[in-house]
């Protein structure tokens, strides 16, 4: 029992991977679509319907982001090692509340700028499910503008996620081959902690 109490449980596992994987393949879609040509039809019908797939899997990460966080608000996290700094802990839990800040922040920038946007295209979740705009922006005058820098604040909490991702790793990686501890075993699947408690 003490093992497993220092282990997190199943449903953080799968949503912890889960999100980490689909935000990995967002970052890089966006950069991708952000470099192809937009000049003849077939272009601007592809950019269009990378863009709803974008938007699809951002909603979808929102949502997850959302149910981890209240799985996170109602279970207790597994205890840092008792020989960690304070500095270390200090670290580990800003990284931890940067990126659940991102996680459901840069979604919802995403959100809004579609929202704001003078084209005002419908999204449709994976070609299936209507979403709406974001309420507050009928009134504004220059959307092309309000539009503009919610797409910049967008790509950069991306490259801060991107940034707090290349620290995580760093981190994890540190405490499993110098500190030797289970800080990276209980958030991997299927790996046996070197402590039983």
């Amino acid at each position: 029992m003490a093992a497993a109490s220092n282990r997190y449980s199943t449903v953080a596992i799968v949503l912890h991977w889960t999100i980490a994987l689909l935000i990995l393949g967002q970052i890089a879609g966006g950069l991708y679509v952000d470099d192809l040509p937009r000049e003849t039809d077939a272009q601007k019908r592809q950019v269009f319907e990378l863009l709803q797939l974008h938007k699809s899997f951002g909603v979808t990460i929102l949502l997850l982001s959302l149910a981890r966080l209240g799985w996170r608000l109602t279970h207790r996290a597994p205890p840092l090692p008792a020989e960690m700094a304070g500095w270390e802990r200090f670290a580990a839990r800003a990284t931890h509340s940067g990126f659940y800040v991102l996680m459901i922040g840069v979604p919802l920038l995403g959100w809004a700028m579609v929202s704001a946007s003078p084209l005002q295209v419908p999204t449709m979740l994976f070609g299936q499910v209507p979403w709406p705009h974001l309420p507050g922006f009928e009134g504004i005058e220059d959307r092309r503008a309000v539009s503009g820098a919610l797409h910049e604040l967008h790509e950069y909490g991306a490259f801060t996620i991107l940034g707090l991702f290349a620290l995580h790793v760093a981190a994890a990686l540190k405490h499993h081959f110098i500190n030797r501890d289970d800080v990276l075993a209980r958030m991997l699947p299927l790996v046996r902690q070197r402590r039983s408690a």
